[in-house]
C-alpha cells in the first residue's frame, strides 16, 4: 500500500493593497474602487480606508492584468492567461467568463449599453464579446504588437459603429464592426503608442438631442508625447459605403447615369482621411505616457506617465474659447489676422492646469465618475484614485479653484503592505504572530485573524527571529545592525553595530540563551541576552552581549545549529558549508559539492540530516556524522533561495526563485507535491513548530499561508496529476501553432511554400479557442451521448421484454412482470431517474458555459454530431 501525505492548500494572501500588474477603477458611486491584487481584486472602500471585498476564483491562478469599469455595476477583469471574467459589484460574483486570448489581456471597451465587450491582448488580437449572450462575436486581426488602448464609436446620425485600437506597433486602426473589417490605418506616433482616450469636446456646448459630428482623440507615446487628433465621423462612417458602378439608364427618361463618376466619388471617399493632426499637448513630465482619462462631464483630462506626476488639462468650452480667441486678438492688433484663420493652438483649448504629485511611480490612475461627485458652477472639483508600483493607493482631489494648491491628497493606503520585497519571515513559538522584514519596515501579524497589528521602521531586514517569551524581535539588516523591537510598545529599543558588512543569517541557540549571526565581513559572532537598565523609569530593557566570534576566509552566507547544540554549520562564499564544534569552535566537516554559493540550510530535529539549498538549483541531503552526500536534488529551475525541516520528521520544505514551493520526504528522496503561488521570487520561508503552517514571502510583496489540511493522497496520483496537465497544455500548443496571431514569429503556410498558394483573409476569425476546459467540456458530451446510447438500448430491449410478457399472458401463462434494466449511476446522481434518456444530455449540455460551448461542440467526432442533431430534433419536438 502505498504512503499517504496529508495536503497543503493555500489558506491566505497578506501584505497586498494594489500589484502594479493592472489599472486601478473606481465604482459607480465613487465611493469604492477596484483594483488588481495578483491573481484577486480588492474592493476597497476609500472612506473608511479598507478592503470589502475580494474577487476571487478558486480555479484562476493568473494574474489580473486589465480591469474596466462597465454600465450597471459590471466589471470586466482580464487575466494574464487571456482568460476574461465579469464580475457583479452588487454580489461580489462572476457568472460569465470568456477565453479567447492566448496570453495577457492588456485593454477593454464597453459600449455604451453595455451589451458588447472589446477586449485587446498581448497576442495582438481583438475580440468582441456579447455580454448578454456570453458568446464571443468574432475576432478582429491586424496589429503586430500588443494591443494597448480600445474605444468603440457608436452615432445614430452620422452612422457609425466603429472600434478604434491602439498598439505597440505605432498604429491606430479603425473598424467597421458591421463589415468587421479595418477601414483606416493611421501611424500616430513615432514609436510605440501606449494610451488611447476619446470624448466628444463639443458635448457642454450643444442640446443633447444634437448627435456630434466628430470626436477629439488623444494618443500618448513611449517617447512621452501626447498628440491630439479630430475624427471626423461622417467621413468615418462613409468609408465602406458600396459604389454602384457601370451606366444606369432611368426607366423614366434616357438620362444615362456615369456610372464612373460613382465609383470615382466613392473611391475619394474611401481614401479621404477621417482623423486629422491638431497637435502636441505641453508636459512637464518626459517619461512614457501610460494612461490618459477624461472626466465623463467632458471638462477635465488626466494624463499619468511611467514617472510620479500625473498632469491636469482643462477642455475648454466654445464659449471660453471664443472669449480666449477675443483676448488674443486684441494682443496682436499691430499684426492684424485674418478672420477665417484661427489664432488659437492646441493649448489654448487644452491647457494644462495642475499636477498630482505622488509618493511612488504611478502604475495607473482613474477619474470618479461624475455622479459620485458632480461638477457643479461654484465647485468643479473632482477626485482622482492613483494606484503606485510600490504597493500603495492614493486618492487626490483635482481642480480646486486656487493658485497655492490646486490639488490636494485625500488618502494613502500602504499600512497593510510592504512597499518593497519579502526578504525576511519568521514565526513566534506557538505559531500566532507572523515578523516580515523589507526594505525600510518590519510589520507584525496576527497568523489567525490575518491582521497586520504594527509596521515599525527599520533598516534593509535581511534575517530575523523572536526572542523566547514572543515580546521581543531581532531583525539583521543590511548594513550589518541588530534591531531589537519591543512587542508591546511596537518600538525599536536598540540598534548594535554588529557587523561590517550585511548580516545575512542569525539563529537562536538550542538552549534560547542567546543568538548567533553570520555576516558578510566574513565573522561569525555569538551573542547572549542580557538586561540592562532603561533611561526612563528604571526598567530593565533586552539588550545583546557579545560573547566570541568565529574568523573565517569568505563572505558567511547562512549559519545553523543543530538541535542538541554542538555543531554549528556555516555557509560560505566559496560554495562549501564548515560545520565547527560550538564549545571549541573547533573544525569538523567540510562539505563541498554545490558549483555555486548555498544560500539556505537547515538541520534536522534528530540531528542526523543538513539540506542546503544552492544557486545552482539543488538541494543535498548530507550526513552529519561523516559529512557524506546522500542525494543530491533537482529542486527548483532557478535558485533555491530557503530549505526548512518540518520538526519531528525528515519531511522537507524548499522555495525557489522559480516561484514555486515543493515538499520533499528525505526518507525516499521523493517530492511530495509542488504549489505555484506566488508571481515573483520567494526570498523568504517560516515553516510553524510542527508543519502546521508554511509562511511565504515574494518579490511581489505578498505574504502567503500554506495550511495543512486533511486530505490525503499519494506521490503517484500527484505525479500522474501532473503529467496529465502537462499533456493537455503541449496537446493546446500543438493545435494552435498554426494558428499564430500576426507578427508572432511563426510562419504561415503562405510563407513556407512560396506564393503560389493562395493567402486566406485572416482579417476575422472566430472569437473563442481551444482551451483544457472546451476539451473536458468535449469529452463530457461524448460521454453524455455514449450514456444516451446505452440507455436507449435499455429502453428498446425492456420494450421488447414487455411485449413478450404480454404475449404470454395473453396465451394464459403465469409469468412475472420483468423488471426494467437498471438506470446508468450518473443518471440517478443527476436525479434524472425518472426521466427520458436524452434529458441527461440536455442536463450535461446545461452545465457547458455558453462561451466554451462552440469550441466544445468543434471538437467532436462527425459522426457523434449527427447524432447530438437527431436528438436536438427530438428536443425541439418535445418544446
Amino acid at each position: 500500500m502505498p504512503k499517504l501525505y496529508l495536503k497543503y492548500a493555500h489558506a491566505a494572501t497578506l501584505g497586498i493593497v494594489a500589484s502594479g500588474t493592472a489599472p486601478v477603477a473606481y465604482c459607480e458611486d465613487g465611493k469604492q474602487a477596484v483594483v488588481p491584487a495578483l491573481e484577486s481584486c480588492l474592493v476597497w472602500d476609500l472612506r473608511k480606508g479598507e478592503s470589502v471585498a475580494e474577487w476571487n476564483d478558486s480555479t484562476n491562478h493568473a494574474e489580473v492584468t486589465a480591469i474596466e469599469r462597465g454600465p450597471n455595476g459590471i466589471f470586466a477583469v482580464g487575466y494574464n492567461d487571456g482568460s476574461i471574467r465579469l464580475w457583479e459589484t452588487a454580489t461580489n460574483t462572476s457568472t460569465i467568463t470568456f477565453t479567447g486570448h492566448k496570453t495577457a489581456v492588456t485593454s477593454f471597451a464597453f459600449s455604451t449599453d453595455g451589451s458588447r465587450l472589446a477586449s485587446g491582448s498581448k497576442d495582438t488580437d481583438l475580440v468582441v464579446w456579447d455580454t448578454i449572450g456570453e458568446v464571443g462575436l468574432f475576432r478582429l486581426r491586424g496589429h503586430k504588437d500588443q494591443i494597448t488602448g480600445i474605444k468603440f464609436i457608436t452615432s445614430d446620425s452620422p452612422s457609425c459603429n466603429h472600434l478604434v485600437s491602439a498598439s505597440k506597433d505605432s498604429m491606430l486602426k479603425f473598424w467597421d464592426l458591421g463589415t468587421r473589417h479595418c477601414v483606416e490605418t493611421v501611424i500616430a506616433h513615432r514609436g510605440e503608442v501606449w494610451a488611447l482616450e476619446t470624448f466628444d469636446s463639443t458635448r457642454n456646448d450643444r442640446d443633447e438631442s444634437v448627435a456630434a459630428s466628430a470626436l477629439t482623440v488623444i494618443t500618448g507615446g513611449s517617447e512621452g508625447e501626447v498628440r491630439v487628433w479630430n475624427l471626423d465621423l461622417k467621413t468615418l462612417s462613409e468609408k465602406l459605403e458600396p459604389a454602384e458602378t457601370g451606366a444606369v439608364t432611368s426607366s423614366y427618361n434616357d438620362e444615362a447615369v456615369d456610372g464612373d463618376a460613382k465609383e470615382n466619388d466613392a473611391a475619394a471617399k474611401t481614401l479621404k482621411k477621417s482623423l486629422t493632426y491638431l497637435g502636441l499637448l505641453e508636459r512637464q513630465s518626459k517619461e512614457r505616457v501610460l494612461t490618459i482619462k477624461a472626466h465623463d462631464s467632458t471638462r477635465y483630462l488626466v494624463v499619468q506617465g511611467s514617472d510620479r506626476i500625473a498632469e491636469i488639462y482643462k477642455i475648454r468650452t466654445q464659449a471660453e474659447l471664443r472669449k480666449r480667441e477675443a483676448r488674443l486678438r486684441s494682443r496682436k492688433k499691430d499684426k492684424p489676422v485674418s478672420e477665417a484663420t484661427s489664432v488659437l493652438a492646441i493649448t489654448d483649448k487644452l491647457p494644462r492646469i495642475s499636477a498630482i504629485r505622488c509618493g511612488g511611480k504611478i502604475r495607473s490612475i482613474d477619474v470618479a465618475p461624475s455622479g459620485a461627485k458632480g461638477l457643479q458652477k461654484d465647485s468643479a472639483t473632482f477626485q482622482i484614485i492613483c494606484g503606485l508600483t510600490s504597493n500603495q493607493i492614493e486618492v487626490h482631489t483635482a481642480g480646486i479653484d486656487s493658485k497655492e494648491e490646486p490639488t490636494r491628497q485625500d488618502l494613502i493606503l500602504e499600512s497593510s503592505g510592504h512597499r518593497n520585497d519579502i526578504r525576511s519571515l519568521c514565526l513566534s513559538s506557538d505559531d500566532t504572530l507572523l515578523l516580515s522584514g523589507s526594505h525600510s519596515s518590519v510589520k507584525l501579524w496576527n497568523v489567525s485573524s490575518r491582521k497586520c497589528l504594527s509596521t515599525m521602521e527599520s533598516g534593509y531586514a535581511l534575517c530575523s527571529t523572536f526572542v523566547p517569551g514572543n515580546n521581543h524581535v531581532i531583525v539583521g539588516t543590511k548594513t550589518g545592525e541588530l534591531q531589537i523591537f519591543n512587542l508591546a510598545s511596537f518600538t525599536m529599543i536598540e540598534s548594535i553595530q554588529a557587523h561590517d558588512g550585511a548580516v545575512w543569517s542569525l539563529q537562536m541557540w538550542p538552549d534560547r540563551r542567546g543568538i548567533t549571526t553570520g555576516s558578510a565581513d566574513k565573522e561569525v559572532k555569538f551573542w547572549e541576552f542580557a538586561l540592562q537598565d532603561s533611561d526612563a523609569g528604571g526598567k530593565k530593557k533586552l539588550t545583546l552581549s557579545h560573547t566570541r566570534t568565529l574568523k573565517l576566509s569568505e563572505d558567511v552566507l547562512c549559519v545553523r545549529h543543530s538541535h542538541d547544540g554542538k555543531l554549528l554549520a556555516v555557509s560560505l562564499l566559496d560554495c562549501t558549508v564548515k560545520v565547527f564544534y560550538v564549545d571549541t569552535l573547533k573544525f569538523s566537516l567540510s562539505l563541498y559539492g554545490h558549483s555555486l554559493p548555498v544560500l539556505s540550510m537547515d538541520i534536522s530535529s534528530d540531528g542526523t540530516l543538513i539540506a542546503t539549498g544552492s544557486a545552482d538549483k539543488s538541494v543535498k541531503l548530507w550526513g552529519l556524522d561523516f559529512g557524506d552526500c546522500h542525494r543530491s536534488l533537482r529542486a527548483h529551475d532557478d535558485s533555491v533561495m530557503a530549505v526548512r525541516w518540518v520538526f519531528g520528521t525528515h519531511y522537507l520544505v524548499t522555495a525557489g526563485k522559480d516561484r514555486n514551493v515543493k515538499w520533499w520526504d528525505a526518507d525516499k528522496f521523493e517530492q511530495i507535491m509542488k504549489i505555484e503561488g506566488h508571481h515573483g521570487e520567494i526570498w523568504a520561508l517560516a515553516v510553524g513548530k510542527y508543519g502546521s503552517i508554511v509562511v511565504t514571502g515574494s518579490h511581489d510583496r505578498s505574504i502567503r499561508i500554506w495550511e495543512k489540511t486533511d486530505e490525503q493522497f499519494a506521490i503517484e496520483e500527484e505525479r500522474k496529476r501532473e503529467m496529465e496537465e502537462m499533456f493537455d497544455k503541449n496537446q493546446l500548443e500543438e493545435d494552435e501553432r498554426g494558428a499564430q496571431a500576426i507578427g508572432s514569429g511563426v510562419a504561415t503556410d503562405s510563407e513556407i511554400e512560396g506564393p503560389s498558394k493562395p493567402v486566406v483573409d485572416t482579417e476575422v476569425g472566430n472569437a473563442t479557442r481551444k482551451t483544457i476546459q472546451t476539451m473536458l467540456a468535449s469529452e463530457q458530451i461524448l460521454n453524455a451521448l455514449e450514456i444516451y446510447e446505452e440507455e436507449k438500448e435499455k429502453s428498446e430491449l425492456d420494450a421488447a421484454a414487455i411485449k413478450k410478457w404480454e404475449e404470454r399472458k395473453r396465451a394464459g401463462e403465469k409469468v412475472e412482470k420483468p423488471k426494467p434494466e437498471p438506470r446508468n449511476p450518473y443518471i440517478i446522481a443527476a436525479n434524472l431517474d425518472g426521466w427520458p434518456s436524452e434529458a441527461y444530455l440536455l442536463y450535461v449540455i446545461e452545465g457547458v458555459r455558453s462561451s466554451d460551448l462552440e469550441q466544445a461542440l468543434l471538437v467532436l467526432p462527425f459522426l457523434k454530431l449527427v447524432a447530438l442533431l437527431k436528438i436536438v430534433c427530438v428536443w425541439i419536438e418535445k418544446v
